[in-house]
C-alpha cells in the first residue's frame, strides 16, 4: 500500500507500507502509526539519513530535512513497536519512502556553441548536424521530455526559415526555402538560436534553455557536368570514363535513372560517382542521351536531388552517299537550249546534317553514247542540278543517254545511274481529215452521254507523246457547254457527246467550231492554222414532252377541323411546247381533296380527321389538254394538325371484378386514353356521375395523370354486374368530357381469386353483341388473373392478405397491371 503525501494526518496500525513524498525541504508529517497494548512506543532504524524518523511516544513518521530525487530516489526504514520494558511487541515492518520528482532542473545543452556545415542545394529535410540537451529530472515524466525549436537565425533575409529542426531528435536540416536559396556567394554563415524546453514544451511553466549554432554554407559538390560529347563508333576498350559527380554527403550509393526506358542504357556509375559509357555509340541510331544520377543512403532513401546528365554523340564520317533512286530518268526535248535545266540528281548521307561528313559533291563520270559529243551534259557540283551544255540534241542521232554520276563525301563515293530520254519537239500541228462534217440531226430527248458524231485529226509528231496527242475543244457555238469531246489516246479519234439535256424550245440549231491542239506547246515559228479547225451543225428535232412541275414534292399543313372547300395548296406545271395544262388527283382514297383542273388549286372536299391519317399523301397529275397521254406527276403531302375533337375513353375494354364477399380496401385500376395528339403527356381527371346510387356505393381516386383507382365504399354488395358511370375529362383546348358506363362484376371466386360463375346483369339479359363482348372481356380477365396468380404465388409467404392488384409506383408498372 502506498500512501500519497498529500493525505496528511493519516493513521493506522503498524505494518509494511510505502509512501510517495515530493522532493523538497522542510518539516513534513507523513503518517502516524497507532499502538496496540502492550505496545507503548515505536522505534525506527535504517536509512534515516538524519532527516527521516518516527516519534517514539506518538508513532508519527516525519521528514525534517531536504529530499532530492536527483541524489536519492528511495529510503528504506524498519519500524517496530515496544512495550514499557523496551521489548519488541510487533515488527520490525519495512516502510519505504519513494522520492517523487518535481520539475526543478532546466534542460542543458551538451555544448555552449555548435558548428556545422551545409552544402548548397542540399535536399530539404536531410540532417547535416544535431544538437543535444539533457535534463536531470525523472526521464519517465514530462519533466525531462525535451522539445527543440529554432527561435531565430541571423541574418534572416527571407520571410521563411532557411533551416528546420526535428523537435524530438534535434536534427538540423535545410528547409524547402533553404534548399532553394542557400548560396555561399550571397551569405556563407548563419547563426541559429536553438531553444530546448522541458515538459515537452506544453506548459508555460516549462524551463527553457538556448544555444547558438553557427552554420557555414559551402558550395555544392553535387553539380551536373557540362554536356558530355562522345564520338560515335569509338574503338577504345569499354567501359570508358566520361565524367564524375560528387555528392554532398559521404558514403552514399550512386545509381543511374533513365526516363526514356531504353532497351539498354549504355552508361554506368560506380560507387565513387564515376560515370562510364559501356559500349560504342552510333549517332545515326541515337544522337543524344539524357539520364539522371541519384544518391541513396544505406536505408535506400534519396540523399540529393536527381542530377541530370546530358550526352551528345558526335558524328564521324561513317556513312557513304546513297542514291535516292536506283535509276533516275529525265526527259528533254531535242530543241532545248544550252543551260536548260534537265533535272536534279539526288543522293543522301546519314552523317550529321550541315557538316563536312554529309557534304555531297557530284561529277559526271561517263556518258553513253558519246555522240554527237562526249560532253553534252553538265552537273552542278554541290546541287546535283543537271543541265544541257549546248543545243546539240537530235533524236534521230540518239534517243537515249546513260550517265554515270559520281557522288562523293570526304571519305566515300557512290555511282548514281541517270537515263535521259530525248523526246520529239512539237513541230507538227493536228490536221483534220475533213474541215466540214456537215449536219447532224438529233432528237431533243437523247440522253446525256450519247455520242452524236465521231471526228478524226492526225499529228505527224512522235506517237504517244505530248507532241502528238490531240485535245479537241468546242471553241464556238456552245456557250453553255452542252457538248463535250473525248479523245481515244491510241487513235486520237474524237467522240462528241451530249453533256447537258437538249431542249428544242430553247435552241434548235448549234453551229459548232472544233479546235484540235496538242498538250505540248508548239516550237517557235510553228502555229495552228485552219487545218486544225473543223465545223458542223447540230439540228434538234422537237419531241412532244409532258408537262413539268415546278417541284417534285409539295408539302402543306392544315388543321383537321378546317371547313370544307378550304384552299390548302396550289401546284404549278408548265408544258415545254406551250400546251394548256390540266390538273387532276390520284390516290385520294378518303375523298378528302379536290383540285381545280385549270389553276392547280387544291381544296378540301370533305371533313378531315387526323386520327385516321396524320400525313395524307396524294399524287397530282399534270397532263396536256390536247394529249392526255403526255402527263407527269408530283406528290402532295398534307400534314394534319390536331384539334381536341375526341373525348377521353378507357384504354381497354374489360370488365373489372371483385370477389364476393368483398373485403375492406378492395380497389381496381383503370386507365384513360385519348385519340387526340398528346404533344407532351396525357393528363386526365376522373370523377363519378353525380347520382345518389353512385355516390353511396363507389368512389374514385386519382393515381397519376392517366390512371385512377375505383373502390367500393362498403362490402354489402350482391353477386352481379354493376354499372358504374365514370366521367373522364382531358386537358385539351377546349377540354372534352367522356362518360363511360363501366361494368363491374362482383362474383364468386375460385381459390385462385378468379370468377368462375357468370352472374346476371343488374337490369337485363345481354344482347348477342354484349354477350360476345362479355366473353372477350372474361378471356382478358382470365389472362390477367393467371398472371396475377403467378405473381401472387411468388409473394404468398410474404403477405397472404395481398390483393390481386398491387399499388404501383410508376407508369410502366401501371401499364403492366392493365395488360
Amino acid at each position: 500500500m502506498c500512501q500519497n503525501f498529500g493525505n496528511l494526518h493519516l493513521t493506522g496500525p503498524l505494518k509494511d507500507m510505502n509512501f510517495s513524498v515530493p522532493e523538497g525541504s522542510g518539516v513534513r508529517l507523513i503518517y502516524q502509526f497507532t499502538s496496540e497494548p502492550p505496545a507503548v512506543s515505536f522505534r525506527a532504524t535504517g536509512e534515516k539519513d538524519g532527516i527521516l524518523d518516527v516519534t517514539p511516544e506518538t508513532g508519527v513518521l516525519y521528514l525534517n530535512g531536504s529530499l532530492d530525487w536527483e541524489n536519492k530516489t528511495k529510503y528504506s526504514l524498519q519500524v517496530e513497536s515496544l512495550d514499557e520494558k523496551g521489548q519488541r511487541v510487533k515488527g520490525p515492518y519495512t516502510v519505504i519512502i519513494f522520492v517523487e520528482d518535481i520539475n526543478d532542473n532546466p534542460p542543458e545543452f551538451d555544448q555552449l556553441k555548435y558548428t556545422g556545415v551545409v552544402r548548397q542545394n542540399s535536399r530539404p529535410g536531410k540532417p547535416f548536424m544535431y544538437v543535444h540537451a539533457t535534463d536531470r529530472d525523472d526521464p519517465s515524466t514530462p519533466h525531462a521530455q525535451l522539445t527543440y525549436s529554432i527561435f531565430h537565425h541571423f541574418p534572416n533575409p527571407y520571410s521563411k526559415m532557411l533551416f528546420q529542426i526535428n523537435n524530438v531528435t534535434g536534427a538540423i536540416s535545410p528547409s524547402i526555402t533553404g534548399s532553394y536559396y542557400l548560396d555561399p556567394k550571397k551569405q556563407d554563415t548563419f547563426t541559429l538560436v536553438v531553444t530546448v524546453k522541458d515538459m515537452a514544451g506544453m506548459t508555460t511553466n516549462a524551463f527553457t534553455n538556448s544555444a547558438d549554432v553557427v552554420i557555414t554554407v559551402k558550395e555544392s559538390l553535387w553539380k551536373a557536368p557540362p554536356t558530355i560529347h562522345i564520338q560515335e563508333n569509338s574503338t577504345q576498350d569499354h567501359p570508358v570514363r566520361i565524367t564524375q559527380v560528387h555528392s554532398n554527403e559521404p558514403d552514399v550509393i550512386y545509381e543511374l535513372f533513365e526516363k526514356e526506358q531504353l532497351p539498354k542504357l549504355p552508361f554506368s556509375v560506380d560507387q565513387n560517382g564515376v560515370i562510364y559509357v559501356t559500349e560504342p555509340l552510333d549517332r545515326e541510331k541515337k544522337d543524344a542521351y539524357s539520364f539522371f544520377v541519384i544518391t541513396k543512403d544505406k536505408e535506400g532513401e534519396l540523399v540529393d536531388k536527381p542530377l541530370k546528365i546530358s550526352v551528345e554523340v558526335e558524328d564521324i564520317n561513317d556513312n557513304p552517299p546513297v542514291c535516292q533512286k536506283a535509276l533516275t530518268v529525265f526527259e528533254v526535248q531535242e530543241n532545248e537550249g544550252a543551260g536548260s535545266n534537265i533535272g536534279t540528281v539526288s543522293a543522301t548521307d546519314m552523317d550529321e546534317k550541315d557538316t563536312l561528313n554529309s557534304r555531297l559533291q557530284y561529277r559526271i563520270e561517263s556518258q553513253v553514247p558519246a555522240v554527237p559529243a562526249s560532253d553534252l551534259f553538265f552537273i552542278q557540283q554541290d546541287t546535283g542540278k543537271l543541265q544541257l551544255i549546248n543545243r546539240s540534241l537530235n533524236k534521230r542521232i540518239a534517243s537515249n543517254y546513260s550517265l554515270k554520276v559520281l557522288v562523293t563525301d570526304v571519305a566515300f563515293q557512290t555511282i548514281c545511274d541517270v537515263q535521259i530520254h530525248v523526246i520529239d519537239i512539237n513541230d507538227q500541228i493536228p490536221i483534220f481529215e475533213k474541215s466540214d462534217y456537215q449536219n447532224v440531226t438529233v432528237a431533243e430527248d437523247l440522253p446525256v452521254g450519247t455520242v452524236i458524231l465521231e471526228i478524226q485529226a492526225t499529228d505527224a509528231d512522235e506517237p504517244l507523246t505530248g507532241s502528238s496527242y490531240i485535245v479537241y475543244e468546242v471553241k464556238e457555238g456552245d456557250p453553255n457547254k452542252t457538248f463535250i469531246i473525248a479523245t481515244d489516246l491510241e487513235t486520237n479519234r474524237g467522240f462528241i457527246k451530249i453533256n447537258k439535256a437538249l431542249d428544242f424550245e430553247t435552241t434548235q440549231v448549234y453551229n459548232l467550231v472544233i479546235n484540235a491542239t496538242n498538250p505540248e506547246p508548239l516550237v517557235p515559228g510553228v502555229q495552228y492554222n485552219s487545218s486544225s479547225i473543223a465545223v458542223f451543225k447540230v439540228f434538234l428535232t422537237d419531241v412532244d414532252e409532258p408537262p413539268v412541275f415546278s417541284r417534285e414534292t409539295y408539302i402543306g399543313e392544315a388543321f383537321e377541323n378546317i371547313p370544307v372547300n378550304t384552299l390548302v395548296m396550289t401546284v404549278e406545271a408548265y408544258d415545254p411546247e406551250g400546251d394548256t395544262v390540266r390538273y387532276s388527283l390520284e390516290g385520294d382514297v378518303k375523298k378528302w381533296l379536290r383540285i381545280d383542273s385549270s389553276t392547280g388549286e387544291i381544296y378540301t372536299a370533305s371533313p378531315l380527321d387526323r386520327e385516321q391519317e396524320q400525313a395524307y399523301e396524294v399524287q397530282v397529275v399534270a397532263s396536256e389538254s390536247n394529249s392526255v397521254a403526255q402527263k407527269s406527276k408530283a406528290t402532295f403531302i398534307m400534314n394534319l394538325k390536331d384539334v381536341n375533337d375526341n373525348p377521353p375513353r378507357l384504354a381497354m375494354d374489360y370488365i373489372p371484378f371483385f370477389c364476393h364477399p368483398l373485403s375492406e380496401g378492395e380497389r381496381t385500376l383503370i386507365q384513360a386514353t385519348d385519340d387526340d395528339e398528346q404533344k407532351f403527356y396525357s393528363t386526365f381527371t376522373f370523377s363519378l356521375k353525380d347520382d345518389m346510387n353512385t355516390r353511396n356505393n363507389w368512389e374514385i381516386s386519382k393515381v397519376n395523370s392517366t390512371h385512377a383507382y375505383l373502390s367500393p365504399k362498403h362490402t354489402n354488395f350482391e353477386e352481379k354486374v354493376y354499372n358504374v358511370p365514370v366521367i373522364i375529362n382531358d386537358n385539351g383546348r377546349p377540354p372534352l368530357e367522356g362518360e363511360i358506363n363501366l361494368e363491374v362484376n362482383i362474383c364468386k371466386c375460385s381459390s385462385e381469386r378468379s370468377c368462375f360463375i357468370e352472374v346476371q346483369r343488374e337490369h337485363s339479359w345481354p344482347t348477342a353483341g354484349q354477350a360476345i363482348g362479355i366473353i372477350l372481356g372474361v378471356l382478358l380477365i382470365i389472362g390477367s388473373i393467371i398472371g396475377g396468380v403467378f405473381f401472387h404465388m411468388k409473394y404468398k409467404q410474404k403477405d397472404k392478405k395481398k390483393s390481386h392488384q398491387e399499388d404501383v409506383k410508376d407508369q410502366a408498372e401501371l401499364y403492366n397491371l392493365t395488360k
